[in-house]
């Protein structure tokens, strides 16, 4: 009786590849609205983009309408105060609602640890800090596909760091710069799971 090999998990679309939603659409639409009103772009062009956009099917195909243009609220989510998680003894974690990215994260995984997800984030900062501290429980921080990491500061410490995510980021996606320490619990980094994206596709629109 030979023995099946184990069954691999999907491997996930290349960034530019992912399926666009309608509200992906409807985003890209707005900030090119916003780029004419600001004369950035002629009537002209403001039409023939959004048509483009509108027929979009990927988010590749839409970054390629906005790589000229700057990102909108980065100023105002940049000045926006430090998150700071505390695990406690309980745990704490934030997302996957929609939830406000500041430009910096502080994240102590205490006894009961954090979890932040961004999966469901509307980001319009090119970098995100992350400090996390693994403390006793860890810090687990999931980023979508389209998103990179950048871990080169982070101290692995006792517990480890797991970078589990993909070199590949789309265009004008942000970039995760994490720092910090692993401490016992460890800190690993990854894209959704299996689970989680099955929750995401079933409530594409959830906030």
């Amino acid at each position: 009786m030979t023995s099946q090999p184990p069954e691999l998990p999907p491997r996930p679309a290349p960034p530019g590849k992912l399926r666009a939603s309608h509200d992906d659409r409807d985003a890209v639409v707005e900030q090119l609205r916003d780029a004419a009103a600001e004369g950035r772009i002629d009537l002209d062009e403001l039409g023939s983009r959004v048509e483009l956009a509108l027929k979009s099917r990927t988010h590749g195909e839409l970054a390629a309408l906005t790589d000229d243009l700057p990102k909108p609220d980065s100023v105002s989510a940049a000045s926006l105060p430090p998150l700071v998680l505390k695990g406690g003894i309980y745990g704490v974690s934030r997302g996957p609602e929609r939830w406000e990215v500041p430009g910096r994260v502080i994240a102590h995984g205490g006894v009961g640890g954090v979890k932040i997800d961004f999966t469901r984030v509307e980001c319009r900062l090119p970098e995100i800090a992350v400090e996390a501290y693994g403390e006793t429980s860890g810090v687990t921080v999931v980023i979508p596909d389209s998103w990179a990491t950048d871990a080169g500061g982070m101290d692995p410490g006792f517990g480890g760091l797991k970078n589990e995510t993909t070199p590949d980021r789309l265009p004008g996606a942000p970039l995760i710069r994490l720092t910090g320490t692993g401490g016992a619990g460890g800190v690993v980094i990854r894209h959704p799971n299996r689970r989680e994206r099955r929750k995401l596709n079933s409530n594409p629109t959830e906030s």
